[in-house]
């Protein structure tokens, strides 16, 4: 069939005229599957070849071409299989680790020896309140805007264990303006009436540079 508008466009920029495309499928989410009779699939990324001149790619070839895709999609599976498996194993491990360190009444040590509780979640920093003190790792707010959060934590979510955030602001943290761009998400738990475990993530912003764009000085991002 005929490519989009747009993509015809961004080939022409590029000065390509011909254009073959590849899907790379793996197993989508077991859950997704669950009384559909199928495995669930999803789309993990494209194999997109250009050529400067028109050309038409035999059948035989965009075959080989499908079925090495497959077989690609195949092994690509097994190896994010296998690294969601180390990736779980390690959490488990670190998760086992800080757990005793709380059950032997020695909470400071799950931010002053390592595994720590950065090794928990993917974060930039994290914090133990505890007792009205502050350990601080990475990049984190105060020691005063950590009292603060866990205040309002007790405040406003006093019934919850925890609160998940990717945004301060969006959570409604009054105090949220005055941490700029180094803490934006936040992830808490509380492991006492008073006392918090903190995980913090940066503010991330990322610029896409679409291959075919003018990339005009003037033009805005509009996805043309």
């Amino acid at each position: 069939r005929a490519p989009h508008g747009c993509h015809a466009q961004y080939m022409a920029n590029m000065g390509s005229i011909a254009s073959l495309v590849m899907a790379v499928i793996i197993n989508g989410n077991d859950d997704e599957g669950v009384g559909s009779g199928r495995n669930s699939m999803k789309l993990w990324g494209l194999v997109v070849c250009h050529h400067t001149s028109p050309r038409a790619v035999p059948f035989p070839l965009r075959y080989a071409c499908e079925f090495m895709m497959q077989a690609f999609g195949l092994q690509l599976n097994m190896e994010l299989q296998l690294a969601a498996q180390l990736t779980e194993k390690h959490i488990l491990r670190t998760q086992t680790l800080l757990c005793d360190m709380l059950l032997r009444d020695a909470p400071i040590g799950i931010v002053t020896q390592s595994p720590s509780i950065m090794d928990l979640v993917k974060c930039d920093g994290a914090a133990l309140y505890y007792g009205g003190m502050c350990w601080m790792l990475g990049v984190t707010p105060t020691e005063a805007q950590i009292k603060d959060i866990a205040d309002w934590l007790l405040e406003h979510h006093g019934d919850s264990t925890g609160l998940s955030t990717d945004s301060l602001a969006d959570a409604g943290y009054p105090g949220a303006a005055s941490l700029g761009d180094a803490v934006c998400g936040m992830r808490s738990a509380r492991i006492t009436s008073k006392d918090f475990l903190f995980w913090f993530r940066s503010h991330t912003a990322k610029e896409m540079k679409w291959g075919g764009a003018k990339h005009h000085p003037d033009d805005k991002d509009d996805g043309r």
